[in-house]
């Protein structure tokens, strides 16, 4: 690469929610170098020889062309820039939080991870991936003390019990069966959420009511208060 080049791209934090209640993060195996076979956030370069419109585009065709992926929810979250970050020369990333449903699965070169295992260490990745992860991550967690951000991760029909599980995922910390509840009921006075008149019946415990998810334009739900108060 030419000194007065900068190389411009997008990575994507791409999450979604276990069975055990856990956020994961996808990863993908670079197959080129700098890192070949290192796992790493799913991303591509953008420049003008690329067809991306703006860098909103760039981030989907890096989930369409990498992940084979379609996300439920997608933000922009930081720019991030320096002449160390790739061996290559100096460049520039802009992240992307992406949501999945908790049913999807990756392909071969494709692979979940627990979040933690990411923000902890245990899990290294290339370039500064990680502060990007950890930039993501604090996003979620600030955005789903006042908003329906979590619900993104959950299948379109769902029940309170889950949707519990992934605020408490993205929140780190215990939530109010009785204060979600309230919250849900007043998105679903304003046309956010229907019910199905459908249950669920799992295998232990009583059915639960299917809740529906209709968010507007791929925006979240901002509560009146933090749910955490």
């Amino acid at each position: 690469m030419s000194a007065v080049e900068v190389l411009a791209g997008v990575d994507i934090v791409a999450l979604r929610l276990s069975e055990a209640g856990a956020l994961q993060v996808l990863l993908i195996r670079r197959q080129r170098e700098p890192y070949a076979g290192q796992w790493a956030l799913p991303g591509v370069l953008v420049n003008g020889r690329c067809v991306d419109a703006s860098l909103d585009a760039a981030a989907e065709r890096a989930l369409a062309d990498k992940a084979r992926l379609r996300p439920h929810y997608l933000e922009q979250v930081a720019t991030v820039g320096n002449g160390v970050r790739d061996p290559r020369g100096w460049s520039l990333s802009t992240c992307y939080l992406a949501l999945l449903a908790a049913d999807v699965e990756p392909e071969d070169d494709l692979r979940f991870v627990d979040l933690q295992a990411v923000l902890s260490g245990q899990q290294a990745l290339p370039f500064d991936h990680a502060q990007l992860v950890r930039l993501a991550a604090e996003r979620l967690q600030g955005k789903s003390v006042y908003s329906s951000l979590p619900l993104y991760l959950l299948v379109s029909r769902f029940t309170v019990t889950e949707a519990l599980a992934a605020f408490q995922a993205c929140l780190g910390e215990p939530v109010q069966h009785t204060t979600l509840r309230g919250r849900l009921e007043r998105m679903k006075a304003q046309g956010w959420i229907a019910d199905t008149g459908e249950k669920n019946y799992p295998k232990m415990g009583r059915p639960q009511h299917l809740l529906e998810h209709l968010p507007q334009a791929g925006e979240a739900f901002i509560f009146d208060r933090s749910l955490l108060a």
